[in-house]
């Protein structure tokens, strides 16, 4: 029988497995937002889609006390995708 640690352990390795999924989908998408910046030569940073994502986003989160931490969270998947589309456009310029 499992304690509640090893049950919380549990769930969390499921849903970290889930989320390496969705990243790597995810940055898929990058990979294509990052090829057509490069071709129309429009910049990484679009401020006002992150402000928009993140709006959206906070809607739908039910648990308002998650908020700020969700918010650490997503600054940190933005912060990688637009790394990625910086490596992905200084190669491709090569």
């Amino acid at each position: 029988m499992k304690n509640k640690l090893e049950e919380a352990r549990e769930i969390i390795n499921e849903v970290d497995n889930e989320m390496i999924y969705l990243f790597i989908k995810r940055m898929a998408a990058i990979s294509m937002v990052a090829e057509y910046k490069m071709e129309n030569d429009i910049p990484v940073l679009d401020s006002i889609r992150e402000d928009t994502i993140k709006s959206r986003n906070l809607e739908t989160l039910s648990n308002k006390q998650l908020e700020k931490y969700y918010l650490t969270f997503f600054e940190g998947v933005l912060n990688a995708s637009k790394e990625y589309q910086k490596d992905l456009i200084n190669k491709n310029n090569k």
